[in-house]
Formats: structure tokens, C-alpha cells, sequence
């Protein structure tokens, strides 16, 4: 889908190309479209968890604006130091830098119902993950053998698990509702209805930007509607300021090992996602492989991307995949191009009133949006386990990690005898379904025998291309 006015062939495929301001403008707009809803959604979602977000009628709620704002600002500083570099930090290479996902599930517990004086412990656990991710730099081209499709697909796969039950209660009229007439109301499933049918219809019946962006034009739409129906409260923008600088240390910064060891554990998989994502850019955009000094530049400017922003009160940065994508259907490897879609997010950032707008929306309004990007979470978990030679060794390894995780993040309470640290680490549910999934990978290297698995599988063998009774590996 690259045009030929943009530039040659040869010149799109150069990072280092500039198109015509004219040109790139609207394409680092572009970028910004695509993940915008995905950036600030993760906010969204720990403000509320903590008790001060979305019908919580709390006097805290302005607090949720910030972090609304930081999300954008350090998101576009943090896709700045990919883009443009400073030193040995960046790939130098068009990636663009969100809120990750990935967190939500160990966010949450950690601060479910504590208020705004818990985030300090979040801003504590960001920076020392952060500092922990930008280390993995130096040789994280030696553990990538740790963390193969069979494990990241797992891991992905939790994270999406974990969090459609937000989308549900959101759509449904948000936790604040729960127990009242109001939840689950006509009304509500009306407007969260809104948003996905007009997402979907644009992921299938629209080309381009249009299908791009699709969930950010299904959440405007069901923005309109929610506004016609009343639905609609704008007070809080009309209260917020027209600029505003980051604070450092906003929310303070306080150390617990629950934190930290979640935060660096979930670390090493993004690390991981990051070198997929520039390999994903180089190929897609350049047809080639990415270089040891590119990888190692991306991850030393996630993990200091995200120390920077646990400083100021935003969450944990990450790159994302979809604008990889968008790359690979523009044809446009230009960095220029996403620096000027980091500016643009520096300067959203700026505005709280920007913020204040994006809190306005009805919460029934955003959970429609959500459950898709969260389903799509876990479709991407289970395409990545496409990948994986379906023997009966792995069948097992992921069988015994899925149960376990899901299992203990369901059922927290099995493991109420457990010291209050281990016990948020353990029902998050993703650890622990990683830590299993990686010891038995590299523990178990030889195939199970056909008879081993029949007396536990209830006669369900699997089609996998591993469950013909070869010898092949992970």
C-alpha cells in the first residue's frame, strides 16, 4: 500500500528517509490512531481497580486524569528514544511506544480497592522493573531460547484471560453498578452493543486507516450516542486546565518484593515481545533481519522508557505490535515519521483537558471497546501458539501452566495461608503459568509416549502437527 509520491521504493524502506512534511504528518497522525485507545485504556482500568476511576464518585478521580495525560506523554518520550536515540539507548528504528497490557494483571491486586496512596507502591515496581528490563539489554539475545512460542503464547494468552472479566463489567455499567439496578441494564448493553458492532464492521468491511482504527472510530461513535441519550457528563472538562507539565514522584514511589518481582518477571517476557516487534519492523518494512545493536538498542529504551515513567506516575511502556503492523501496510519505514506521532502524543499530553475528555466517556462506552482489544489479546496469545509442534510433551507443559495459573487467579482464596507477597504473585495467574511453562520446557526435552497422556486427555488426543507421534522438539 506505498505510494509512490511518498517516495522510491528504495527511499521507503530507509529509516533514515524523510517524506514530505506534508506526507508525514498525517502518517505519524496515523500511528497515533492506531493506538491511542490501546494506550490510555490500561489507566483507565488500574485507577478504577484502585477505587478512584469511572462511577466511583471518588474526591481522586482528577488523579485518573493525570495518569491519563503521562500515558500519552511518556508514550511519545518513550517512542522518541526508538526513534531518534540518545547514545546506545533506541533502535533508531520507526517503533512506537505504549502502556502495555501485559502489566494489568499484576497491577491490579495490587492496588484492588487501596486508593490513590497505593500507586506509589505500582511507581516503585515500575522503575525497578524498568531499570531491570533496560539491563536485560546487554544479553538479551542469549534467553530468547528460554522463552519460545510455547511459553509467550501462554503467557499472552493468561493476560487476555485475565482481563475480559474487565470488559464485561465495564459494558455491563463498571464495578460501582455491581448489585444495582442499573448494572447489566438495557441501556448500558445498548451503548457497549454500539461500539462493537461498528468495530467490526469496520475490521471487516473497510480497508486502510478506517479498518486501522476501527476501535477508536467504534468508541467515537459510541461516544455520539451515549451523548444523545444523555449519558454524557463533561463537568470534569470544563474543571481541567488548558496545559499542564508532569509531576515528578506525583504519586511518590514506595518498594514492596511483590512488586518488584512481578514487575521484573513480566518484564523479561516483554523484553522478549520487544525483540519480536523489531524483527516484525525490519522485516516488514526493510526485508531484512534487525541487527544484535538495534535489538539491544529497543530494549535499553523500553526498560528506560518505563523507569521514566513510573517517576512522573505513568505505567509501564512497551512497543506495539500494531503499529508493526501498520508499518507492513504502509510500505513507510520512516523514523521520522513516528517521531512526528511522538510529538504529537507529547503534546496531548500536555493538555489535561485531552485527558478530562477521554474520562468523560461512559463507561458502558468503553468496556464495548474493550472487550474487543482484550479478545483480541487473547487471539493473538493463541496465534502465537499456533506455532508450537502440538506433541504430547507440550500438550502437557501447557496443560499443567494454563490450570495452574487460571486456576489460582480464579480462586484466590486457595492460597489464603500464603505470606501476603507470595500471594499476589501467585493469583495473578501469570506467573506462575510462566515460571511452570519455562522450568518444565527446559526440564522435560524428550517426547511423551502415545499411552502417556490417553488415561488424562478423555480420549481428546489433539490435531496438532505434533500429535501424529513424532519426535520433533520445541
Amino acid at each position: 500500500m506505498s505510494d509512490a509520491t511518498i517516495g522510491t521504493p528504495e527511499q521507503l524502506r530507509d529509516p533514515n528517509y524523510s517524506p514530505p512534511i506534508l506526507k508525514a504528518v498525517p502518517l505519524g497522525i496515523q500511528h497515533v490512531l492506531a493506538m491511542f485507545v490501546s494506550n490510555v485504556t490500561p489507566a483507565i482500568i488500574v485507577c478504577g481497580a484502585a477505587g478512584f476511576g469511572f462511577g466511583s464518585n471518588s474526591p481522586d478521580f482528577p488523579q485518573m486524569i493525570y495518569m491519563i495525560q503521562m500515558s500519552m506523554f511518556f508514550a511519545g518520550v518513550a517512542t522518541l528514544f526508538q526513534s531518534v536515540g540518545v547514545g546506545p539507548v533506541g533502535a533508531r528504528l520507526p517503533i512506537v511506544q505504549g502502556t502495555s497490557f501485559a502489566f494489568i494483571p499484576i497491577m491490579i491486586p495490587l492496588v484492588a480497592g487501596k486508593g490513590v496512596d497505593a500507586i506509589a507502591v505500582l511507581m516503585g515496581g515500575i522503575v525497578v522493573g524498568g531499570l531491570f528490563h533496560a539491563f536485560l539489554g546487554l544479553f538479551i539475545g542469549r534467553i530468547r531460547f528460554a522463552l519460545p512460542p510455547l511459553v509467550t503464547g501462554l503467557v499472552v494468552t493468561m493476560i487476555g484471560l485475565a482481563l475480559v472479566k474487565v470488559g464485561i463489567q465495564y459494558a455491563a455499567g463498571g464495578v460501582p453498578a455491581i448489585g444495582t439496578e442499573e448494572y447489566g441494564s438495557g441501556l448500558n448493553w445498548f451503548m457497549a452493543g454500539t461500539v462493537i458492532v461498528v468495530t467490526l464492521g469496520l475490521k471487516f468491511f473497510a480497508r486502510g486507516m478506517l479498518s486501522v482504527s476501527a476501535v477508536l472510530i467504534g468508541l467515537l461513535v459510541g461516544y455520539a450516542v451515549a451523548f444523545a441519550l444523555g449519558q454524557v457528563n463533561l463537568g470534569n472538562v470544563g474543571r481541567a486546565a488548558s496545559f499542564a507539565l508532569p509531576n515528578p514522584l506525583h504519586f511518590g514511589l514506595e518498594f514492596s518484593v511483590a512488586a518488584i518481582v512481578g514487575f521484573c518477571a513480566m518484564s523479561f517476557v516483554s523484553a522478549v515481545e520487544t525483540v519480536g516487534d523489531v524483527s516484525g519492523i525490519t522485516k516488514g518494512g526493510a526485508g531484512r533481519e534487525a541487527t544484535d545493536k538495534e535489538i539491544q538498542g529497543a530494549t535499553f529504551a523500553d526498560g528506560i522508557g518505563t523507569a521514566i515513567s513510573g517517576l512522573f506516575g505513568a505505567l509501564p511502556n512497551t512497543s506495539f505490535s500494531q503499529n508493526v503492523g501498520l508499518i507492513a501496510m504502509t510500505g513507510v519505514m520512516s523514523r521520522m515519521v513516528v517521531t512526528i506521532g511522538a510529538i504529537f502524543l507529547i503534546l496531548c499530553g500536555l493538555i489535561p483537558k485531552i485527558g478530562a475528555i477521554i474520562s468523560s466517556i461512559p463507561i458502558e462506552v468503553l468496556g464495548g471497546g474493550v472487550i474487543v482489544m482484550f479478545g483480541m489479546v487473547v487471539a493473538a496469545g493463541i496465534s502465537m501458539l499456533s506455532d508450537v509442534n502440538w506433541n504430547r510433551r507440550n500438550m502437557v507443559i501447557f496443560a499443567i501452566s494454563l490450570s495452574l495459573g487460571l486456576g489460582l487467579q480464579l480462586e484466590p482464596d486457595a492460597l489464603q495461608y500464603l505470606p501476603g507477597t507470595l500471594k499476589v504473585l501467585a493469583t495473578s495467574g501469570i506467573l506462575p503459568a510462566a515460571v511452570i511453562a519455562i522450568v518444565l520446557n527446559l526440564l522435560l526435552p524428550e517426547e511423551l509416549s502415545d499411552e502417556a497422556t490417553e488415561e488424562v486427555s478423555g480420549g481428546l488426543a489433539g490435531h496438532g502437527r505434533g500429535s501424529l507421534g513424532n519426535d520433533d522438539h520445541v
